[in-house]
């Protein structure tokens, strides 16, 4: 019995998508629901291109605050750059 080339090519990329979505449930398994609503929010915001005043607004006002809070100590971990020195201002010059 001859099989269509294109109806097994459909079958395997059935297979890999089931695959693929079986792996991704095991990865969300470990996250608590929290963590899974959080990565949920976030790929929505990127895919709608939210600004932080959209978001802020979507949460309840302490929630909003308390997410800004968590933006501004995300950027002020990142450690100072350095200035650096030029060679002249080194030789004394």
């Amino acid at each position: 019995m001859a099989i269509n080339k294109d109806a097994y090519r459909q079958f395997q990329e059935e297979l890999a998508a089931l695959d693929k979505e079986k792996e991704k449930r095991r990865q969300d398994a470990g996250k608590t629901p929290m963590e899974r609503a959080r990565s949920e929010f976030l790929a929505l915001r990127e895919r709608y291109h939210l600004s932080v005043a959209d978001v802020v607004a979507f949460f309840p006002e302490e929630e909003g605050i308390t997410y800004l809070q968590g933006l501004i100590a995300a950027s002020s971990d990142k450690p100072p750059r350095k200035r650096r020195v030029s060679r002249k201002a080194e030789q004394g010059d």
